[in-house]
């Protein structure tokens, strides 16, 4: 390791590994671990934690483990393990053949647990869930446990028969013994045991008892080597227990945890369990939709993993929790988008134009940059004919001031083909707008425009004759509280679940996307950046918006 990694610190995670390895600690080695449940799909929150643990290793040449906390059977599925690991991969980080679960350490984490009762450290308790709840304490009064002083041996014989299957959901509990009258709560004689009759993913029902993860976290990470147990704020109370269990067994490990602030963002909700009803009551149609922060549902929406990394690092590591605004991690996409993205048109709301000296039955291909940002960007062919789509924005019969696009009699020039001028408009019985009749000006072709015309406006448009139509789903924030966490009596998050987070268009796109592949994003001009979802079948093209894009017409409008 080079003695720039070892000095030069972005964040004060970094600065205290550099102090440790100054100091001869671990033996100069950096070791960290991602420890997701296995009961839900990770989400952006995650992803700072994956970023951070990932990343703070490969800086300074360290590893990575990744291991599943299954330590609580009640929800947890093979289905979360995959996609967990999926995720990861998809960020672009990889764990090689460090992949472990919390449970390939229930012997040893059992046999440690007999240790600290041997030691006198731990009891066997047969208080009630609710009898402990009460006995508890408060900040003037200790907590109470009439076991505290049980018999070594009796708590032996009764954590073995716990083991056994003896007994009852909730009826015992193993406790260690540190200090009943503790001000951290976490202190005070914790549970470190309980008994659950349910079946393992992994394990069956060769256990009926668990580890709770405040004592099985820090074992974990002891056994497996890991030096730098990288955590979200919220553990920071915990971390004297995880010292507490490290210092009084005998691990092979004397483990670092260091607590970094969580990830909050404006217009979601971060909590597994608030997600988790979003998808059982129906609110969205799954894990992975695109309204989801999950990273599942972010990777179908077509966000970049680059952007989800680029987004990680601009809000930095801190030691306080915040919160970001939702319209970063939109610019951070935008921003990748922009160099990655082919163009391609689309029109949305559509109003027919009749180019009326355009030969009739005449076609002919232009070409069309795909995207100027890449080096070799490459083109594309548009057809091209008599008759075409543009959007009905793009025309106002009573033009106000500012607009550059077209009006009766004015003149705009159609991306990458010809200009056109305005010379009619028909309007059906009610007085509607039905279509608009132009003139072309053969001399005005995109890249060999003889003419020596200017105009201020060009728009987009699709050729009546090729177009293939598609559904686009628009997304938005799904909630349209800002901190939808923040409520009131008798309100519930979910009524701030925003009606308009999923708005249904039918549209019309250039032909060449009739074949686009799945995971390609493209650029539909002054539309937003869209990717082809997997619900599209045969004759079923459906587009994702992943993100607008920044329209200053729209904005001068409103």
């Amino acid at each position: 390791m080079d003695d720039l990694k070892q000095l030069t610190a972005n964040n004060f995670i970094e600065a205290l590994i550099n102090d440790d390895l100054q100091n001869g600690r671990y033996d100069g080695r950096v070791h960290t671990r991602f420890p997701p449940e296995p009961n839900g799909y990770l989400h952006i929150g995650h992803a700072k934690a994956i970023c951070i643990d990932f990343g703070t290793a490969e800086k300074y040449g360290g590893l990575t483990n990744l291991r599943m906390d299954d330590t609580n059977p009640t929800k947890e599925d093979v289905e979360y393990v995959e996609a967990i690991q999926e995720d990861i991969h998809w960020l672009g980080y990889d764990w090689q053949d460090r992949f472990f679960y919390a449970s390939d350490y229930f012997e040893q984490m059992y046999q440690y647990a007999v240790a600290l009762i041997k030691k006198g450290l731990a009891y066997v308790c047969q208080l009630s869930p609710d009898e402990f709840k009460e006995m508890r304490g408060d900040l003037t009064h200790p907590a109470v446990s009439p076991y505290r002083e049980r018999p070594i041996e009796e708590s032996l014989d009764l954590f073995a028969r716990m083991r056994a299957g003896e007994f009852e959901n909730g009826a015992m509990t193993l406790r260690a013994k540190i200090d009943l009258a503790s001000p951290n709560f976490n202190m005070r004689d914790p549970v470190l045991y309980r008994i659950n009759h349910m079946r393992h993913h992994r394990t069956g029902d060769t256990w009926c008892i668990y580890p709770m993860y405040d004592y099985a976290h820090p074992l974990e990470d002891a056994i497996e080597g890991i030096t730098h147990s990288l955590c979200s704020l919220e553990f920071e109370d915990h971390r004297p227990l995880y010292d507490w269990v490290i210092a009084n067994c005998d691990v092979p490990c004397r483990s670092r945890q260091i607590e970094f602030a969580r990830l909050n963002i404006t217009n979601t909700v971060m909590s597994k369990r608030k997600l988790r009803r979003l998808v059982e009551e129906g609110f969205v149609s799954g894990w992975d939709d695109p309204r989801m922060p999950t990273l599942a549902g972010m990777r179908r929406r077509g966000y970049p993993p680059e952007a989800i990394r680029n987004f990680c690092e601009k809000i930095g590591v801190a030691k306080s929790n915040s919160t970001v605004e939702f319209p970063l991690l939109e610019f951070c996409v935008r921003e990748e988008l922009n160099t990655t993205a082919d163009r391609a048109m689309a029109v949305i709301d559509p109003l027919k134009v009749i180019i009326t000296n355009y030969p009739a039955g005449q076609s002919e291909e232009l070409p069309a940059d795909n995207n100027l940002e890449k080096e070799d960007g490459g083109t594309r062919l548009l057809h091209f004919t008599r008759e075409l789509y543009i959007e009905q924005s793009d025309f106002m019969e009573e033009p106000i001031k500012g607009f550059h696009r077209l009006m009766p009699g004015g003149e705009v020039r159609l991306k990458y083909a010809y200009i056109i001028r305005c010379d009619e408009v028909i309007k059906d019985e009610a007085g509607k707008i039905t279509e608009l009749h132009c003139s072309y000006d053969p001399n005005t072709r995109s890249g060999n425009d003889t003419s020596g015309k200017k105009v201020k406006g060009t728009i987009h448009w699709v050729d009546a004759a090729s177009a293939v139509p598609a559904e686009l789903r628009l997304y938005d924030c799904l909630f349209a509280k800002s901190n939808p966490d923040d409520t009131e009596e008798g309100e519930d998050f979910t009524d701030f679940v925003s009606a308009d987070s999923l708005v249904v268009k039918h549209a019309l796109l250039e032909a060449s996307l009739a074949d686009a592949p799945l995971a390609k994003p493209y650029q539909f001009m002054r539309q937003g950046y869209f990717i082809k979802d997997k619900d599209s079948g045969e004759g079923n093209l459906i587009f994702n918006r992943i993100v607008t894009m920044k329209d200053s017409w729209n904005k001068k409008q409103k």
